[in-house]
């Protein structure tokens, strides 16, 4: 699981507003490269426009054990961009009029609390009040162990309910494992079936499927996690997130199907419209990512070590999606670079200079930080020399030195910077400043 203080996947960042017309491939793989070189990403991207693929990279390795190289066609785990394949098949369900969007959950699963007052649109927009199972500490104790539907049902509906359906939105993927059950039902298919059918076949996607156990011979890839070195992350059993989270693809696939989607290849234009109108911030399956005075439709993923994120700017013709298997950086900061090579914006290869510590010289930082405004303490402690913090309620995560008194956490975006004298420690991220003192 990745470790973090205050992080967000919402992407809010600016750019120009005309597409360049000939993205800096050179200046765009030498970022790559710098992030590579750094052991901070690995990865890839692909960028498609008017329907063709523009700028593809891949860096890393898609195996570190074997020192198998990541290519244009290795494949990840896409976490939770899959319920945006779900909520495109249910819709397409719906246009094939087996459902509707005031379809309540009692049709297929009474035992679920509330299930008469939900409906196929709460549960597509996250407006339901099913409890999120992957919130739960007990999540991490099997969440490696098949488990079959009857087991996903008794297990969400043990969950019981968070809130009045339709009284606010609550992300949970209880919901889409709901959806994906639903969707076996009216077709009478295993899901994997009816993803192949409705979406893979339609639109040519040659590298999407239904995960099960990752096979390195297919060409997928192991998935990592950055503490003092890279360490293989455990597997998610995929019979447990299904159509949440079960989908293996590509970027490029990815970026295709953003295009054919939006292109009204698979759904209406009249149903993509209803996907895309927002409700608290959650269309159906989809959120905005705003930039400036545009806005482009898509989703984040995480699962196990992989990051994701895909997006489509209809306005521009223009779709991306960056997946990673080894993050020790912010994802966020990675797609704002993609999106200014895409759209003609200045930006800088980072120059990820060390700074060497000894464990000695770690001391002066140790202690639990503090401030009445803050809502969490920060602990700091060392692992040898190597400066470690932890706030309340969470993992530890180890820091690096940048410069003098200066440690950042790239994956979230953190910066910490301690004045010893003073007793003090400043946390920086995302535009927020905070001061916090040793206890």
């Amino acid at each position: 699981m990745i470790k973090k203080l205050i992080v967000s996947l919402c992407l809010g960042f600016l750019f120009h507003t005309g597409f360049s017309q000939h993205i800096d491939k050179e200046k765009l793989d030498s970022y790559f490269e710098a992030l590579e070189g750094s052991d901070k990403f690995y990865g890839s991207v692909a960028v498609v426009k008017n329907g063709q693929i523009v700028y593809t990279k891949s860096i890393g390795y898609a195996d570190i054990e074997s020192k198998t190289k990541a290519d244009k066609e290795s494949k990840y785990r896409i976490g939770s961009i899959s319920k945006t394949f779900t909520s495109v098949l249910i819709l397409k369900a719906i246009e094939e009029k087996k459902i509707n969007l005031e379809t309540t959950l009692n049709s297929f699963f009474p035992s679920i609390k509330n299930a008469e007052k939900i409906t196929i649109s709460h549960l597509l927009s996250h407006r339901s009040g099913i409890h999120n199972f992957t919130n739960d500490a007990e999540y991490l104790e099997w969440y490696t162990q098949a488990k079959t539907e009857q087991e996903m049902i008794e297990l969400i509906a043990k969950g019981g309910s968070d809130f009045e359906p339709n009284s606010k939105a609550d992300y949970s993927n209880a919901n889409y494992v709901l959806l994906s059950y639903i969707l076996e039902k009216v077709y009478k298919k295993p899901y994997a079936d009816i993803l192949q059918e409705k979406i893979i076949q339609v639109v040519n996607l040659k590298n999407t499927y239904v995960g099960k156990k990752i096979n390195l011979k297919n060409k997928e890839c192991n998935s990592y996690s950055y503490s003092t070195a890279w360490e293989k992350e455990n597997e998610t059993d995929m019979t447990i997130p299904m159509g949440a989270g079960n989908i293996v693809s590509t970027p490029s696939d990815l970026a295709i199907f953003s295009s054919a989607l939006f292109h009204h290849k698979i759904i209406s234009a009249q149903t993509v419209d209803a996907m895309t109108t927002l409700n608290e911030r959650f269309g159906y399956g989809i959120f905005q990512m705003p930039f400036d005075d545009k806005k482009s439709f898509g989703h984040t993923g995480g699962i196990d070590g992989f990051s994701s994120v895909f997006g489509f700017f209809a306005s521009d013709d223009i779709g991306f999606s960056i997946i990673s298997n080894a993050n020790n950086y912010n994802i966020n900061t990675v797609t704002l670079v993609v999106l200014s090579a895409i759209f003609d914006k200045a930006y800088e290869i980072p120059n990820f200079k060390s700074y060497t510590l000894s464990s000695e010289d770690l001391d002066p930082y140790l202690g639990v930080y503090a401030d009445a405004s803050f809502p969490l303490k920060i602990t700091i402690s060392k692992n040898g020399n190597v400066l470690m913090a932890q706030a309340t309620g969470q993992g530890a995560f180890s820091l690096e030195a940048s410069e003098k008194n200066i440690f950042k956490f790239d994956q979230a975006g953190i910066v910490l910077e301690f004045k010893p004298e003073n007793k003090t420690m400043t946390l920086k991220q995302g535009g927020g400043v905070f001061t916090l003192t040793k206890e």
